[in-house]
């Protein structure tokens, strides 16, 4: 007879810590709007916080955060900074979450 954690393994301490910490960032919607709209574009800060309505400050805040997480990358262009996705399959996690959302909303099962 097996014990029960004869066949089951666990995720490794840091890598729980690593994921925790980005499932945090992507609990923000304005990031995860900048994430999803970056998907599409590479965007300057001005033009992101126009789309969100966000003062520059507080975008450049969160793409900071994101950029830390190695989620989005930039370059200068002239005196504008210009941001783009560096992860694209992390928007797996966020369209898998959006269609998960869907179902809640709409209080149908999986695949329906």
């Amino acid at each position: 007879m097996n014990n029960l954690g004869d066949n089951i393994s666990l995720i490794e301490k840091r890598h729980l810590k690593e994921a925790e910490q980005i499932l945090k960032l992507l609990s923000n919607p304005a990031r995860l709007q900048m994430l999803y709209i970056l998907e599409q574009q590479e965007l300057s800060v001005s033009a992101i916080g126009e789309l969100l309505n966000l003062e520059q400050s507080v975008v450049s805040h969160h793409l900071a955060i994101l950029r830390k997480f190695q989620l989005v990358n930039n370059k200068r262009v002239g005196k504008a900074m210009f941001y783009r996705l560096d992860d694209p399959h992390i928007l797996d996690i966020v369209t898998e979450t959006i269609e998960h959302a869907d179902h809640v909303l709409r209080g149908k099962p999986h695949g329906k």
